[in-house]
């Protein structure tokens, strides 16, 4: 497969996942991610010039605003489900863009088994009458080959917030 074709065709499963997603189709979601996933969004701090290479909290020890595999993250689509999930009451409407897509890295031959991705995205989301937020930034996806299409195992988010402005982190991003 040339290059261009595996750019879309990853790109297609990012887009599509995000829709899921922002559909609130979480069940369909929850099939997109491989069951050995690492989830993960680290803490970002304001940091001087000289000591910018460190800002992203991202070391395996180090604390994120979520550290989460495919167990948990089920748990938090069940809970979401119950209606009875009181920071998702009412629901988040979310939208997410992706843009600025590249593969980083792929494994060799025509069908790589693994492919390193890079995006910029932002999740806009309105909850409420006045609670709209967005988060920016960048993520690195781990996405390995499954039957016919991909699944997310390791999914890296870097956001520019420094501070979490909201109420809560309880949608997914």
């Amino acid at each position: 497969m040339n290059a261009m074709l595996r750019l879309y065709e990853v790109s297609e499963f990012l887009y599509k996942e995000a829709e899921l997603l922002s559909d609130r189709k979480y069940e369909e979601w929850l099939d997109t991610l491989a069951e050995d996933i690492s989830y993960r969004m680290f803490v970002l701090r304001n940091l001087s010039g000289k000591a910018q290479a460190t800002e992203y909290l991202d070391g395996p020890l180090d604390i994120s605003w979520f550290d989460e595999g495919k167990e948990t993250i089920t748990k938090r689509v069940q809970q979401i489900r119950t209606h009875q999930h009181w920071a998702e009451e009412p629901p988040s409407r979310t939208t997410r863009y992706l843009t600025n897509l590249r593969i980083l890295e792929a494994d060799s031959g025509s069908e790589p088994a693994r492919v390193r991705t890079r995006c910029n995205f932002m999740v806009n989301r309105n909850r409420n009458e006045a609670d709209d937020h967005c988060l920016y930034g960048h993520r690195i996806d781990l996405l390995a080959r499954h039957q016919d299409s991909w699944r997310i195992k390791e999914r890296k988010i870097y956001i520019n917030q420094s501070t979490m402005l909201m109420g809560n982190l309880s949608f997914i991003v």
